[in-house]
């Protein structure tokens, strides 16, 4: 385009400089619809209803949307309504939020037509059904934009996809217009008279553009001619017959449809145009030229993405950009100044080196750092130097590894050796060296020997993240002879002791099932391949044990009991019936002796609780709830006779409300370990699969009943313990339950970022315990505006006799001591998010990396003590008084009431 000679005339443009919005014109709709056959219309009721089954000009709407790779580059855009009498013509210019200049040569435009039906589909749950589509792209095949008028032909009822590898061309590919004349060459003389269209009204373009001189009379015959072969064309279109079939999508092309577009005409044909990465700077790069120390980078394209290349079909169109830093590990410099200082002809002396008191105060502050705090280049040489003297503090393990060089063969077989000379480190410090940041295999055997020390019961609370730490674990390489790898030392000890426990057989079972069912792109296939695996040894392993056939046995009559609920769950949500009559289907489900509910013999654990035995349910009792997803109320009957109603929903993931309770029940655990029993019992959740799961009932009312009946949380307080000598009359024990949960629930949630915490998500059961439910939103998310990082509304306060009552003064109390005892377990709960960094769950995956600090942000671990607790104290009087939070929940009751 460009020329050094100002006088010569451009002969085209480039798309890069043309700063203007996508546009296009919808013009007209052109066909015949062939009349629906009656048995069609008795297989398919609800085409009756359609407008353009009842009218051939009924209202139809166009969108537009522009994909490029398989992937949306904008919103659609829509043609207004508007209302035919004699043809289908809109004439309306869509204009697509994007410019020429920025879209990529693959650019392509997704037209769907759009009909309309008061009742739906099942496909298709609003009123606006696909009449057809069609997928016309940008450029042409010499790079050039395309101009003018354009003829696409419509896929009927189907929706432009936009793929590289589009379904609906807007244009017959070559293979269908040559397919074999099956039916006395009418399907081979339609598509000749297609074929003569196309030349024809590829004549017209190039007449409107002034490429053709004008010629009345001539053009007057062409024009005519056209518009006889249009109406040949869609005569044929609706008279021709499939000689195999009735249906539509086995007849041919017995429907032909043309959609008329236009794009904007330039004075000169606009050629794509991208950016130019200039060359390396360094002189002699070319392929291989340096040493890679990394495996090749692995490309991945989406369904449908065109990836055809002659050079690497693997990769496609792909720019590639020299790095001069890939395939280096390490700075030279710095290699080279950390050989000198590491020297390990001085190993020997090393031995004998004490830190003086300046040295040990650094050393001291290096050991205080938390599992997010890197070191640096002095930090480290500083630990290595002092390693030996460093093995009597447990708390140094993690800090020596960090300051290792693996790379280094020397340096890592020192660290190796003296692994086994350290003092016993904690579990926690265990947990960090299990994370995706330590591959060593010597290292994360160490921290699998230390978990080996643990019993069953401490184990039973990190299974969920020892689970996920099987990701992180360096993949087994085949041996040389050819035999089959070691299993990783974490899988081989999970497996192990759950076959020697059944309760956490259980658990581990169900949570290698669901991430064995996660198919999402964020599960990789090889993830899923490791945890069938792990499944599997669990399986094997169990065989070799003298109960491990009954356990067996159970697990598969779990599996039975949790697919027959969701199959029931399933049905009764998707089913058009109304409440009443959903609740009387399922306990006339449950009823029935041929579905083994009302009476289950054996007894079976279950899954939720494998210390519960269940012999049955009791159908009377059974309902469904009001929400959106319609979970299913059923109430068990125990062994040993008692009740234990669960909740069993299907279409939400409970992963993410399974970790938040997991983690409540460990920091209730370190609360009382500290003899601070805050009464928190917390109810609990099992994920059965990526969208189902099952989850404890605690009879209990909202905080927003409460208020709406009782009017206050006292008044509930009382009527459920009354006690006239007791302060407020409200017996001591409830009220002492209540003060504690409220305070153990404010801790938590503020440290978890629990969000969209409203009156209908805080619960209240008679016995005064309070606690929350649905934790769609953790981590400091939160749908509503000025939310505060604590939710302690003034109900709850007034339920302990307002801010002046010593009552309120004792949960201040609880909250200080909870608050601070769970900063000293910090690394504890930071290491446990660490190793959920790379699971499916919704708020996590957001940001991986910063889902650790997040959590760590809330401890203020840089604070004192005593100012910790003047921090957390402004949080609790910010929240009792903020302003916002009154509003949204008084706008939340409106919203409910009115749903209701």
């Amino acid at each position: 385009m460009s020329n050094s000679n100002p006088s010569l005339v451009y002969s085209f443009a480039s798309s890069s400089s043309l700063e203007l919005p996508v546009s296009v014109k919808i013009n007209t709709l052109e066909g015949l619809h062939e009349p629906l056959r009656h048995s069609t219309l008795l297989r398919q009721p609800e085409l009756r209803y359609r407008g353009s089954n009842q009218s051939p000009h009924s209202e139809l709407y166009v969108t537009a949307q522009l994909w490029a790779d398989s992937k949306p580059l904008t919103v659609a855009v829509q043609t207004p309504y508007k209302v035919f009498k004699h043809a289908r013509r809109w004439d309306e210019w869509l204009t697509l939020p994007i410019d020429y200049s920025t879209i990529p040569l693959s650019a392509q435009l997704a037209i769907t037509v759009w009909d309309l039906s008061p009742v739906g589909s099942d496909e298709w749950s609003s009123h606006a059904i696909p009449f057809g589509g069609t997928t016309i792209p940008l450029y042409d095949r010499d790079n050039t934009l395309q101009k003018g008028r354009q003829r696409c032909r419509l896929h009927l009822d189907r929706v432009a996809d936009g793929l590289s590898e589009t379904t609906t061309p807007y244009q017959l590919r070559q293979d269908r217009r040559t397919r074999a004349n099956s039916h006395g060459g009418v399907i081979t003389h339609r598509y000749e008279q297609d074929s003569e269209m196309g030349r024809l009204e590829a004549l017209v373009k190039k007449h409107e553009m002034n490429e053709i001189p004008e010629n009345k009379w001539l053009d007057h015959l062409v024009f005519r001619q056209i518009e006889k072969l249009q109406r040949s064309s869609f005569k044929q279109a609706r008279n021709f017959q499939s000689p195999d079939s009735d249906e539509k999508d086995k007849g041919g092309e017995k429907d032909l449809f043309y959609l008329y577009i236009e794009f904007p005409r330039f004075d000169h044909p606009v050629v794509f145009t991208d950016h130019e990465y200039p060359a390396p700077p360094i002189a002699g790069v070319g392929s291989g030229s340096l040493p890679s120390h990394k495996p090749p980078v692995e490309v991945s394209v989406g369904p449908g993405i065109d990836s055809g290349d002659a050079g690497d079909p693997a990769i496609g169109r792909m720019v590639r950009i020299y790095d001069p830093e890939v395939g280096t590990r390490d700075n030279p410099p710095e290699s080279k100044h950390r050989r000198l200082v590491r020297s390990h002809r001085t190993g020997l002396l090393d031995r004998d080196l004490r830190p003086n008191a300046k040295i040990r105060d650094e050393l001291n502050m290096i050991m205080s750092y938390g599992p997010t705090q890197e070191l640096n280049a002095e930090e480290k040489d500083l630990v290595w130097k002092f390693r030996h003297h460093l093995t009597r503090d447990k708390r140094a393990l993690t800090k020596f590894v960090k300051s290792v060089s693996w790379t280094d063969a020397n340096e890592s077989k020192q660290a190796v050796q003296i692994l086994p000379r350290w003092t016993e480190i904690d579990v926690d410090d265990a947990l960090e060296l299990l994370g995706s940041t330590f591959d060593n295999p010597a290292v994360r055997a160490y921290a699998v020997d230390r978990l080996r020390k643990s019993d069953d019961e401490d184990l039973l609370v990190y299974l969920l993240q020892l689970v996920q730490a099987l990701k992180f674990e360096p993949l087994a390489q085949p041996t040389e002879d050819g035999s089959e790898p070691q299993d990783s030392s974490l899988a081989s000890f999970l497996v192990s002791r759950a076959a020697n426990n059944f309760v956490l057989g259980n658990y581990l079972h169900w949570y290698l099932m669901v991430e064995c069912d996660d198919r999402s792109p964020e599960q990789e296939q090889e993830h899923r391949r490791l945890f069938a695996k792990v499944e599997y040894e669990f399986m094997t392993q169990l065989m070799k044990h003298p109960q491990g056939q009954a356990t067996r046995k159970i697990l598969l009559r779990q599996g039975e009991l949790v697919a027959v609920l969701s199959k029931l769950s399933k049905d009764i949500r998707n089913s058009r019936e109304d409440r009443i009559r959903k609740v009387e289907t399922l306990k006339k489900f449950l009823a029935d002796p041929k579905n083994d509910m009302v009476q289950i013999d054996p007894p079976l654990p279950l899954p939720l609780d494998p210390t519960v035995s269940v012999v049955g349910c009791y159908p009377e009792d059974s309902s469904v709830f009001k929400s959106s997803l319609l979970p299913l109320y059923i109430n068990f009957k125990t062994s040993d006779g008692r009740q234990y109603p669960i909740l069993f929903k299907t279409g939400d993931d409970l992963r993410q409300d399974q970790l938040v309770i997991q983690i409540i029940t460990l920091m209730d655990r370190l609360l009382q370990k500290e003899n601070l029993d805050l009464k928190l019992s917390p109810y609990r959740i099992l994920a059965t699969a990526t969208v189902a799961g099952a989850v404890q009932f605690v009879p209990s009312m909202t905080l927003s009943n409460v208020v709406t009946r009782h009017r206050s949380i006292l008044a509930y307080l009382r009527a459920n313990n009354p006690d006239d000598r007791a302060p407020l009359g409200v017996r001591p024990l409830a009220m002492d339950t209540y003060v504690k949960s409220c305070a153990g629930y404010c801790v938590i949630t503020y440290i978890l970022g629990v969000g969209d915490r409203h009156l209908d998500n805080l619960l209240l059961a008679p016995t005064g315990h309070f606690f929350h439910a649905d934790f769609g939103y953790i981590l400091g998310r939160d749908p509503k505006p000025f939310a505060p990082l604590m939710k302690l509304p003034r109900e709850m306060v007034d339920g302990m006799g307002g801010a002046q009552h010593q009552y309120y003064q004792q949960f201040l109390q609880h909250c200080f001591t909870a608050y601070t005892t769970l900063r000293k377990s910090a690394n504890l709960i930071l290491n446990l998010f660490a190793l959920m960094s790379e699971a499916n769950i919704p708020d996590i995956r957001i940001e991986p990396d910063k889902a650790v600090l997040k959590i760590q942000e809330r401890f203020h671990l840089e604070l004192t003590e005593e100012e910790a607790i003047r921090h957390f104290d402004a949080l609790i009087q910010d929240s009792v008084n903020a302003f916002m939070p009154v509003v949204i929940d008084r706008l939340h009751g409106l919203v409910q009431n009115w749903r209701a």
